[in-house]
């Protein structure tokens, strides 16, 4: 609809990776397809493995598998678009499409912020209190921590995706992005958006601090813990069973600061969709692979779901 010199914009172009040339897009989507067919493969085999081994029904792996649904919402939400901008050139995304990914992007995100610390409080109660850790920890309240950790996501979602998609889109519908981020899509309003900024940035900062510090706290009570347990062993056996987290929220946390925090003069469109990359992408595929190579209880129940399914299927046959 004219208004004016403008066109009321109706759909998005993904910019995505076409300033590359084509050899390389044809690189980029056999590695991006095999790096989403891994997550999918990996996330679903801990989903299954927690859900079907007995001594895999702990809190932690509870929660574990809460992650792995969350890995696979994110890459369900960006990596198919992506890859079609790749291998098709269908770069088009509708309005709605566009605002439907964002919210689910924000969602994914926020709630995977809080769950990341539920993780880190329910390892402080494992190793502070271990002897009152299943009382703690009982099927109620993990239920209520996971529902805790869940929920944050759905109002921060709701008021920034319908906020920024009431402002006008006029001219210019080019997202130089490969998805439907807030900022590079907030660059195509032709409104004042000051106030929007502002509290984008607020809750941008509230969403990834809050769950920051209770880590923090958490695993500075771990350490304080830790270093009292007389014997090497069992300083040993302790650490490892907060590596795997660490490590985790390490990986997501620095990718996403660097993301949306770095200054703007050293954040350009294609160092920033490198960083997304890394948390949008990369991390979940990497996620179950890190408590499977690290947790030798992920690796022995998937040894007995293997030795089960193959003595079944010999059954059949």
């Amino acid at each position: 609809m004219a208004e004016g010199n403008w066109t009321r914009v109706s759909e998005f172009i993904l910019m995505s990776f076409s300033s590359f040339p084509t050899e390389i897009q044809s690189l980029l989507f056999l590695t991006f397809l095999f790096i989403y067919l891994v997550t999918l493969l990996g996330n679903s085999l801990i989903i299954l493995v927690t859900l079907a081994d007995p001594m895999l029904h702990s809190p932690m792996y509870f929660f574990l598998r809460n992650l792995s649904f969350l890995e696979i919402g994110f890459n369900l939400v960006i990596v198919p678009k992506m890859l079609g901008t790749l291998v098709s050139q269908d770069t088009a995304i509708s309005f709605l499409g566009c605002a439907t990914q964002m919210y689910f992007f924000f969602f994914l995100g926020v709630s995977e912020c809080f769950l990341l610390a539920t993780m880190a409080y329910d390892r402080y109660v494992a190793i502070c209190s271990p002897l009152h850790y299943p009382v703690i920890m009982n099927p109620r309240t993990r239920a209520k921590l996971a529902a805790v950790s869940w929920f944050p996501g759905i109002p921060m979602a709701t008021v920034q995706t319908t906020w920024l998609f009431s402002f006008p889109f006029c001219g210019i519908n080019k997202v130089n992005h490969f998805f439907c981020d807030s900022p590079p899509v907030l660059r195509l309003v032709c409104a004042d958006t000051a106030r929007f900024e502002i509290y984008a940035i607020t809750g941008t900062i509230l969403v990834v601090m809050i769950p920051c510090l209770l880590i923090l706290c958490s695993y500075t009570c771990i350490a304080a813990a830790i270093l009292k347990i007389p014997s090497a062993k069992g300083k040993h056996k302790a650490f490892s069973t907060c590596s795997s987290h660490l490590l985790v929220v390490s990986l997501f946390y620095v990718s996403s600061s660097l993301t949306y925090f770095r200054p703007k003069s050293n954040n350009s469109p294609e160092s920033k969709k490198v960083l997304s990359l890394c948390y949008t992408v990369v991390t979940p595929m990497l996620n179950p692979i890190i408590y499977s190579l690290r947790n030798n209880e992920v690796k022995n129940a998937l040894g007995r779901t293997f030795h089960k399914a193959m003595g079944v299927r010999n059954c059949l046959l």
